[in-house]
Parts: structure tokens; C-alpha cells; sequence
């Protein structure tokens, strides 16, 4: 079974920098690539201030956010990755995104090096078949906010080998987050049973059945959700939940999956929610 030691985290996004949070925490040395400096430097100032929020409420010490940190290597240059055992991608939702990069890190990583997708809903065996190693490809989706959720879906690819599952799960307990076995379908669990209901909530706006606030009120109040499904969107991202509807319309074939008119409207006019500053709320 491989030995993960090192961790390549690929997009410094919410998503990436989060993971790279959660592994260098947990004593791994962490590459955080990204392709613009920018966005790099975006991604370890988010870090840093997690950390230092973390020992403000005395989770860490002083000592161990330095440690962290010290461990976080910030990268442009993707061959640094070739000293990885373990690489996480953290990139855009979009299939044809995760596939170039996957043929890229089965390119540069070696050969026993196990590939990663924290995607939250794209196919794990249609990323594999990108990569000459497709027993070493396996789906590893984090929950934002990356160092308070316990959860990691660890999804199997069709030809995801038994020691590849067994190395992430044994990772994953490392980072002290709970694992949940999946197996390979649009949307897995989360988005599956998730993105249908929030698009169904926006349907009731649309239709005038009830405004946003009073959707989040009736979930919040009845259903004992800390937020609504129109609240957690905007959380999200609408742009985000609309690319999931389409990866569940495409892979599953039932109408039942068609994104919301609204959604759709939403998106072209750029309110993608708490990101934008507009979204079902308007945020300062």
C-alpha cells in the first residue's frame, strides 16, 4: 500500500487552501500549487488567518501554527509535485478542466503516486480513464469550510484498486475527518440528495410559492437546518450549483434534473451569491 508523507493540493481556491489547511495541521508537508501568483498568494494569506483563528480560540498553539505553516510550500511550478506521494486537485467543477490537469499529474507525479478530486460531483472513472494508472485515481470530496467539517466522501472509481481506498481512508482518519465510502455516481450522495433539493427550493421562488427568506425560514424552523437551502446556496455558489445540476442532468438522464430557469438567470447576470456580493441576499 502506498505511504502518503508528502501531499501536492492543486488550486489554492476556498476549497484547496482549505485542504492544504487540514494536511499541513496534521503534520504533512504540503505543496500548494497554483497557476497565477495572485491567486497563490490569496490562497496562503486565507490560510494564515485561519490558523491564527484557530489558536485565538485555543485549538492550536503558537508553536503548532508555526509548524503548520512552515510545512506549506506555495508553488507555480507543477514538476515541484513530482515529490508527491498524494495529490488532492481542488479545481473548477467543469469535467473538461479536471481531465487536462489529471493527464498533467499522471505525467509528473511517479507512478505509485495516488490522483485525487475533491470534485463534488464529476465522474471518478471518466477522470481515471484520462490517466495511465486508473487503479490509483480515487474521489476524496471535503466540506467547506475544510478545517471545521468532518466529512470526506471517499469515492471509488470503477477501477479503483482495494489499497488506493485504503490508503485515502487511512489519510483521511489521519486528518481527523470522519470518511464515508461512495461509490461512482453523478453527484455521489451530497450533491445528489443536496443540489435537487436547493433547486427545487428556487423553483418555489420563481413560481411565487414563497420568497427566499420565508423557504430558509420553513427549513430552518421545521426541519432544523442551521441555514436554508437559499442561504447554503448562496454559500456555495450559484454558478457551482448550476455546473452540479448539469453534471446530474448529463450523467443520470432524468428530467427531474434540469436546473431551475432561475438559476440559470441568475448565473448569466453574475449574482453567484456571498462571492459577488448578490446572490438570493445581497451581501456587503
Amino acid at each position: 500500500m502506498t505511504e502518503i508523507r508528502t501531499v501536492g493540493v492543486i488550486g489554492a481556491g476556498t476549497m484547496g487552501n482549505g485542504i492544504a489547511h487540514v494536511f499541513a495541521r496534521s503534520g504533512f508537508p504540503v505543496f500548494l500549487y497554483e497557476v497565477q501568483q495572485a491567486a497563490l498568494d490569496r490562497g496562503l494569506e486565507t490560510m494564515r488567518k485561519n490558523l491564527a483563528r484557530e489558536v485565538a480560540k485555543g485549538k492550536l498553539s503558537a508553536e503548532e501554527q508555526d509548524a503548520a505553516l512552515a510545512r506549506i510550500t506555495g508553488t507555480l511550478d507543477r514538476t515541484q509535485l513530482a515529490a508527491c506521494d498524494l495529490a488532492v486537485e481542488a479545481a473548477t467543477e467543469r469535467f473538461e478542466v479536471k481531465a487536462a490537469l489529471f493527464a498533467e499529474l499522471d505525467r509528473t507525479l511517479p507512478q505509485e503516486a495516488i490522483l485525487a478530486s475533491n470534485t463534488s460531483s464529476i465522474s471518478i472513472t471518466r477522470l481515471a480513464a484520462q490517466t495511465k494508472r486508473p487503479d490509483r485515481v480515487i474521489g476524496m470530496h471535503f466540506f467547506n469550510p475544510v478545517p471545521v467539517m468532518t466529512l470526506v466522501e471517499v469515492i471509488r472509481g470503477l477501477q479503483t484498486s482495494q489499497a488506493t481506498f485504503d490508503a485515502v481512508h487511512g489519510v483521511a482518519l489521519a486528518l481527523g475527518k470522519s470518511p464515508v465510502e461512495v461509490h461512482d455516481a453523478a453527484g455521489f450522495v451530497s450533491n445528489r440528495v443536496l443540489m435537487p433539493m436547493i433547486n427545487e427550493a428556487i423553483f418555489a421562488v420563481m413560481e411565487g410559492v414563497a420568497t427566499a427568506e420565508a423557504v430558509d425560514q420553513v427549513f430552518k424552523l421545521g426541519m432544523a437546518h442551521p441555514m436554508g437551502p437559499l442561504t447554503l446556496a448562496d454559500f456555495i455558489g450559484l454558478d457551482v450549483c448550476l455546473d452540479i445540476m448539469r453534471v446530474l442532468q448529463e450523467g443520470i438522464g432524468d428530467p427531474k434534473y434540469r436546473p431551475c430557469p432561475l438559476l440559470v438567470r441568475m448565473v448569466d447576470a453574475g449574482w453567484l451569491g456571498r462571492k459577488s456580493g448578490r446572490g438570493f441576499y445581497t451581501y456587503s
